[in-house]
């Protein structure tokens, strides 16, 4: 089943690597005609998209299309809090959960920004102590983006705080592993959790990079 579903997908790896070409020529080259061509290379990468999820080209071309330079993954941080050996969760405005945490900014660290992510989506101040896991989000979460991700978790301790309702999230709680609440799993899964339990029981434990 899988492997069915990764070959189904194939045309998505046909299109990002299509618009990774196009996005690097249009950065470094400087003859017209080349940048004519790579810009429509571009367009078509945007097509198969939209072909293929029946969104319309200007919404694939402003999410797929919209960067500059070199094209390179985004980073996307997480945050692993426990207590009493639960592990703290939000409740996404569509009734749905997942760890707290978000893009990364660009004056941001890992660190920092899982931090920020924290304070804003739990209402919680927390100090970032250990990287967990770093992996790539196609590999792990669905649907799959076209552009490629990396996941960054990272292990907090509590300083103080508490939540408060905000544009982001509608709650947080602590739950075990037999008790986890439907997930928003293109954020995280469970298998994504259970690595966080893991990860937490061991002082030597080696950071997974998949």
């Amino acid at each position: 089943m899988k492997k069915r579903q990764e070959e189904s997908l194939v045309w998505l790896d046909w299109a990002k690597e299509l618009q990774f070409i196009a996005q690097a020529g249009l950065t470094y080259s400087k003859d017209p005609f080349d940048l004519e061509r790579f810009q429509r290379i571009r367009e078509i990468s945007a097509e198969i998209v939209s072909r293929q999820t029946g969104l319309s080209f200007e919404r694939v071309t402003d999410l797929f299309c919209g960067e500059t330079g070199f094209q390179t993954p985004k980073l996307d941080t997480r945050a692993a809090i426990f207590q009493d050996g639960k592990i703290l969760l939000v409740e996404e405005r569509d009734g749905t959960w997942s760890l707290p945490g978000g893009w990364v900014d660009v004056n941001q660290t890992v660190k920092t920004n899982t931090e920020k992510e924290v304070l804003e989506e739990a209402g919680l101040e927390v100090e970032a102590v250990r990287l967990l896991a770093l992996q790539d989000r196609n590999l792990h979460n669905r649907p799959p983006y076209a552009y490629n991700v990396c996941k960054a978790f990272v292990l907090c301790e509590i300083k103080g705080g508490s939540f408060r309702p905000n544009i982001e999230t509608q709650g947080s709680a602590y739950f075990a592993l037999d008790e986890l609440p439907p997930l928003s799993e293109d954020k995280v899964t469970r298998e994504q959790i259970v690595l966080c339990f893991e990860a937490v029981q061991t002082d030597d434990w080696v950071v997974p990079f998949d």
